[in-house]
């Protein structure tokens, strides 16, 4: 009660934010006639001005309202487009490091040229991230006749880009690109053996476009680079062969003598938890299984490969559908993105369950890989030292951008008031019932000629609505993952008259859906199917279209604008409203409607209980609907248990790769450094001092005379790492303490590594150091993250000891770690003592074959893939058995 006088006295949050801004967009427009009088020349010399203002120490604050004065002013000459006050707004807002909420129409494009333009004056770059490739290379082209003209450089950053055009991209003032392209940079520079091959400079300023969906909904997925393993593909097809074979049971709750007075008993041979999307065997399921694999224990060690792919191909043929989650394509299993429906080529499921699909598909099955380098987007946009985002829907997860990212969500307001009401949802018993109701609506609102854009969830229920609405006779655009390639021109075209457009949720973002059409699009698709025809013929052609549209377009107003038409509702508020946000945008009119029913997923498993009961008191017949508040609140509230567990499942990724992030900075620092050629010796100088100290420690017992140390031990450890026999005359042994034995050892290996220095000169030594402390890096964190990736695995069954999984994990990947760095030196230090070479070339050519190497990425996804298995390269001595097993000698095989 109290909370809500204040806000009537002071205003919401969100009202006090705005309030500060609104006398800075007085201020900008106070500059606008000043500024129009400028000639092209002088526009384009404030650039240099504002530069030279900022390297003498005006801030960025202080240059704002003039920047954004001429910002705007050169996208009035070269773009033909004004910004609107608000989008003046909405630009302080995203130079402030903060997320510009701003419904779909309101101009993102554009609000995102005024911050990325001021703050490329300070020369540090600033990155626009974009969902897709196809967005990147439209917005870096259209924006970028501004920069130009403001004298910028711009870039671009898609797949398939090579590296030296990515390193002129990087260094541009702002460049755009997709958040998997920026983050599989980072991860390949990481991987690199020259800092000249690394492609990305500095982190400075990031403008994420559609910030929900990428620091949100792709945040649960993290970047993978990996390498194949040699693993057999036989068992996951050994697997799919008896998965047809166990029968699905159901999870009931019988009464018992336990403090809840109730117990769990399971039926049949597995059974599921849609909720959590994974299934788990029966008793009953683990004797079948173990008859069928021929096994006499599923949960001994040795087996428990075979039980850990049984349960992913459970999972396989029970949770994953085709056409919902991925679709086949020319013989290869692709993922359909859950939140945009578009097919994701490149990226796989992880730890086997891509396989097991790929079983279940019979398709062709690939190798398993290998984790090299990894990052989470969380972390990766946390580098930034300044981050913000815009979106048409951000308020809802609030919460979880300042909890995970101290971002503030600010609502902007709409240029013009926003016409479109939002019908209350009705709700059917079941789904062929909802799908008649929504055939009616859609044959009424086509009878009329209001354009129609249908919403679904899945491609499968896209293609169900499909051929309900082919045997009424509509004629209708089916826009899902199979027909991504038209998105643009279908998208473009759904606000004609009489259009009916069936969407699987938000394809289309980034194209504007025009009431009555867009008459560029047309002509382009007129020009494409009459290429012979004159550029007088096109104009002509060009001219006819867009009084078509705009005749259309006065027709389509008066009949309401865009009718929006939700076949279900989407786990998450966010992907509803973007629906939503398609219709009455800039001041059109326009409507929307859900159609829902008992069946449908979302309330099938999170709410359907209380709602049926509510159809039931009611006494609601077959075919009638019902529409309440109530069950609105109902349908919000199961929407929200969703968002809050997926919330705990980003936020458990997080503070698990928090500890890896950690690790990650120390490995990739040492990296560069080493790189950088900064103190490289006295790196390698400290590391023979920690093994020498470390030697001692382990085999010289302080309070133990000299003679009952384990000097069998001390002579194979010394000898191995630092190719020396030892040899103390026996008399020596009564002086002897762990003090003066350590000085006379650090003595002697110092002795030897001064006359290989000497042997080999400065420069070849110190960069033969360099070559096998990468590759020892390199080598034992691609270990270091296959050990972590085992420790996550089984972490969860501590909580069953009353400890808790997180802290072991800390604990557990801490030690780990600590091993790792020992391990690194260790090899270090061993081979450079025992390395042999004969030519100086032989460690430039070692050099050049690391770095010849190249990945081959595919597009984006969580995980990309080398070529070939990732092989580490070793420096063996002339006279050494050659590393590659040949068993003969270096010099006689690989040496050559």
């Amino acid at each position: 009660m109290f909370g809500s006088l204040i806000k009537k006295i002071v205003g919401s949050k969100n009202e006090r934010e705005l309030k500060k801004l609104w006398p800075v967009v007085y201020k900008i427009n106070n500059l606008e006639s000043s500024v129009a009088q400028l000639s092209d020349e002088q526009l384009r010399a404030k650039t240099l001005e504002f530069k030279d203002r900022h390297s003498k120490g005006e801030s960025l604050d202080a240059l704002l309202p003039e920047a954004f004065a001429v910002c705007r002013e050169a996208s009035k000459r070269v773009l033909g487009m004004r910004h609107f006050d608000v989008q003046l707004i909405g630009g302080m807002v995203l130079h402030s490091g903060k997320i510009s909420e701003m419904k779909t129409g309101e101009g993102k494009t554009l609000v995102a040229t005024l911050p990325a333009y001021l703050n490329a004056i300070s020369g540090k770059g600033v990155h626009v991230v974009t969902v897709n490739d196809y967005l990147a290379r439209r917005d870096s082209e259209w924006m970028g006749r501004l920069y130009g003209f403001l004298g910028l450089t711009v870039g671009v950053i898609v797949h398939g880009v090579e590296d030296e055009q990515r390193r002129e991209n990087y260094a541009a003032d702002i460049t755009y690109g997709t958040n998997n392209e920026f983050g599989f940079d980072y991860l390949r520079d990481n991987m690199k053996f020259s800092l000249e091959d690394y492609v990305q400079r500095g982190f400075n300023y990031a403008i994420v476009d559609e910030v929900d969906s990428i620091l949100i909904d792709e945040a649960r997925t993290p970047l993978i680079i990996s390498g194949p393993t040699e693993e057999s593909t036989d068992k996951y097809y050994i697997i799919d062969r008896i998965i047809p074979v166990l029968e699905k049971g159901e999870t009931i709750e019988v009464e018992a003598n336990t403090l809840s007075g109730k117990r769990k008993q399971y039926s049949g041979d597995f059974v599921i938890d849609e909720k959590a999307k994974s299934a788990t065997l029966t008793e009953q399921g683990v004797l079948k299984v173990e008859k069928l694999l021929k096994v006499d224990n599923l949960y001994d060690p040795r087996n428990i490969e075979f039980l850990h792919h049984t349960q992913q191909a459970l999972r396989a043929h029970a949770m994953y559908k085709r056409d919902v989650d991925y679709v086949v394509k020319d013989g290869e299993v692709m993922i359909v993105d859950e939140f945009t429906g578009r097919l994701m080529p490149g990226r796989r499921w992880s730890d086997g369950l891509h396989q097991a699909i790929e079983a279940k598909e019979g398709v062709n099955i690939e190798n398993e890989n290998q984790t090299l380098a990894t990052i989470t987007f969380q972390n990766y946009f946390r580098m930034y030292t300044k981050l913000s985002g815009m979106t048409g829907t951000a308020d809802t997860e609030a919460e979880e951008f300042h909890k995970i990212y101290k971002l503030d969500v600010v609502v902007i307001p709409t240029n013009r008031p926003l016409l479109r009401p939002d019908f209350p949802d009705v709700i059917y018993k079941t789904e062929m019932e909802k799908f008649n109701a929504v055939i009616e609506d859609i044959k009424e609102h086509y009878a009329t000629g209001q354009p129609c854009l249908v919403g679904t969830i899945s491609i499968e229920k896209s293609e169900v609505l499909s051929e309900l609405l082919k045997r009424q006779g509509i004629p209708h655009n089916v826009l899902n993952a199979k027909q991504h390639e038209r998105e643009a021109e279908i998208v473009s075209q759904a606000g004609r008259l009489k259009a009916i457009t069936i969407a699987t949720n938000m394809a289309g973002r980034g194209t504007d859906i025009l009431l009555g059409g867009n008459a560029d699009a047309l002509a382009r698709q007129w020009r494409r199917e009459n290429p012979e025809a004159t550029d007088e013929q096109y104009d002509a052609e060009l001219a006819k279209l867009k009084a078509q549209c705009a005749a259309e377009h006065a027709e389509v107003i008066r009949l309401g604008g865009l009718h929006i038409l939700g076949t279900e509702r989407h786990e998450s508020r966010r992907i509803d409203n973007q629906l939503r946000g398609r219709s009455g945008r800039q001041g059109d009119p326009g409507s929307s409607k859900f159609y829902l029913s008992l069946q449908d997923d979302l309330l099938r498993i999170f709410g359907s209980e209380r709602v049926a009961k509510i159809m039931d008191l009611l006494k609601i017949e077959e075919g009638e609907a019902i529409t309440h508040t109530m069950i609105t609140r109902s349908i919000e509230n199961a929407q929200k248990k969703v968002e809050a567990h997926n919330f705990d499942i980003r936020k458990h990724l997080i503070e698990y790769d928090d500890v890896m992030n950690k690790q990650r900075e120390v490995i990739y620092t040492q990296r560069r450094e080493i790189l950088a050629g900064n103190e490289i010796r006295e790196s390698f100088l400290e590391m023979l001092d920690e093994t020498v100290e470390e030697i001692v420690a382990t085999y010289c017992i302080d309070k133990a005379p000299a003679n009952e140390w384990d000097w069998q031990g001390i002579g194979e450890v010394v000898y191995k790492c630092f190719n020396l026999q030892l040899d103390l005359p026996q008399e020596m042994l009564p002086r002897l303490n762990p003090t003066n034995f350590r000085d006379t050892l650090k003595e002697q290996v110092t002795a030897i590594f001064q006359a290989k220095v000497a042997e080999m000169g400065d420069e070849l030594i110190d960069h033969l150091i360099k070559v096998i402390m990468l590759q020892a890096i390199d080598t034992h964190w691609k270990d270091h993250l296959l050990n972590i990736d085992h420790l996550k695995e089984g972490i969860g069954l501590r909580g069953y000891g009353q400890k808790d999984p997180k802290q072991e994990y800390k604990k557990e990947a801490y030690n780990l770690f600590m091993e790792l760095i020992i391990r690194i030196r260790e090899e270090v230090v061993e081979r450079v003592y025992w390395v042999q070479v004969e030519h100086p070339d032989e460690v430039e050519e070692l050099e050049e074959e690391q770095r010849s190497k190249k990945l081959i990425f595919n597009l984006s996804g969580d995980e990309e893939r080398p070529q070939e298995p990732a092989k580490t390269a070793k420096v063996a001595g002339r006279n050494e058995p050659c590393p590659c097993g040949s068993g003969k000698k270096f010099k006689k095989c690989c040496g050559k």
